[in-house]
């Protein structure tokens, strides 16, 4: 016992990190933690018992990892080459809970990345090469596929599971235990199997979005999510009209520009783009 605790000191040792400035930014990590050599942690970041933290991992200042989350672990690819160097990246103050895992990128020189202030709930999973942007949070058992992409301050509700190459965009709200296998436009709630519910309005006025500019979003959303005709081309349209100026109407426009796969739509006639 006596020799394995030695090792494992010495593992912990060999993590690269910053050195921590002051008693606030010190780091804590739990001795039953293992953490690779080559691993980097940020000042103050903590690390649980069991936790598990690759050589694949980047891990910004303050982040949390709770028991047996396993970081960085390769992806769950059948054609996969472990000689792979790839990574994952994680932004600062991020708090990653009991038994989540990020699976590192698959192709050389890229990672898996996780924005700063994110807060992925138990068991929650990222796939390989996934983008979540800033204040994404992902409740329990959340079942992120490979390629998925997660706009900022988007909230993915329990056990939901997003299909590969799905984008979640902006301020979305994916509800719980939905199916998704469409891309979700920004501002927007989805449930259940790709229904568009309407807009995400709790959301927007959150973050000060109202009057002119949120009339301006519902007008948007029954143009391109309510009337006939393929979103993009419809989304396309608005852009070069210049009828829509605000900000997020811009975001929310640009995001039919992208992605490889087709968009959520509404399901029920009369929807005029609210939302509760």
């Amino acid at each position: 016992m006596a020799g394995a605790a030695t090792a494992m000191d010495a593992a912990i040792r060999r993590a690269r990190y910053d050195a921590p400035t002051s008693e606030d930014s010190a780091m804590s990590i739990h001795p039953t933690a293992i953490i690779e050599d080559g691993a980097t942690l940020g000042a103050g970041c903590v690390i649980h018992a069991h936790a598990i933290v690759t050589r694949h991992c980047t891990l910004g200042d303050g982040v949390v990892v709770h028991p047996f989350a396993v970081i960085g672990g390769d992806p769950q690819d059948l054609g996969f080459d472990p000689a792979t160097t790839s990574g994952v990246t994680i932004g600062a103050r991020t708090v990653l809970r009991e038994h989540v895992t990020v699976n590192r990128a698959t192709k050389p020189g890229t990672a898996t990345e996780i924005g700063a202030d994110c807060f992925l709930m138990a068991t929650s999973h990222v796939a390989h090469d996934g983008r979540l942007g800033d204040r994404v949070i992902l409740a329990n058992a959340v079942l992120l596929a490979g390629h998925v992409s997660v706009g900022e301050r988007a909230f993915i509700g329990g056990s939901a599971a997003v299909h590969q190459f799905c984008r979640i965009g902006e301020g979305a709200m994916v509800g719980g235990l939905a199916r998704v296998s469409l891309d979700v436009p920004p501002f927007t709630m989805v449930s259940e199997r790709n229904a568009l519910i309407g807009l995400n309005l709790v959301g927007l006025r959150r973050r000060g979005v109202k009057g002119a500019a949120l009339l301006e979003l519902k007008r948007t959303f029954r143009h391109v999510c309510r009337s006939a005709g393929n979103p993009r081309e419809l989304a396309a349209e608005a852009l070069a009209s210049g009828d829509y100026p605000s900000a997020e109407t811009q975001r929310f426009l640009q995001f039919f520009v992208g992605g490889r796969r087709g968009f959520a739509r509404p399901r029920r006639d009369g929807d005029d783009g609210g939302g509760e």
